[in-house]
């Protein structure tokens, strides 16, 4: 029916478009990434000697990159995170590049135009 197609289009225009968003958030997330890792990738850099170490070659541990909170440490630094939010981003823009290009795999036109109006629309936002 046309109401129906009319709807598998917009569905499809707007999938394009949060595919869209969901690429620059990663990007954005990237930045923030790289922002939180510490200027140098040395040893030293990452990690900080236990109270009591006299030297370089003693044991070293993460340092705790924030306090308690509820009950449970986080002992993975702050860039870890944000690869873990990266790798969900990289989850969510998988699964709807393909939702979206099944449906262009339908060789209907209408389709094919409501996923490429998305994708311009969402980038140019």
């Amino acid at each position: 029916s046309p109401a129906g197609m009319v709807l598998s289009v917009l569905v499809i225009l707007l999938l394009s478009v949060l595919y869209e968003a969901v690429k620059m958030g990663k990007a954005v997330l990237l930045r923030r990434a790289l922002l939180a890792l510490p200027r140098s990738l040395s040893q030293e850099a990452l990690t900080e000697p236990q109270e009591g170490d006299s030297g370089p070659a003693q044991g070293r541990q993460f340092q705790l990159s924030q306090p308690l909170v509820d009950g449970i440490s986080h002992l993975l630094p702050r860039w870890f995170w944000f690869h873990v939010g990266q790798t969900l981003f990289h989850v969510v823009q998988v699964v709807l590049g393909y939702m979206v290009m099944l449906a262009v795999m339908s060789y209907n036109a209408w389709i094919f135009l409501g996923a490429i109006v998305g994708s311009t629309l969402g980038y140019f936002m």
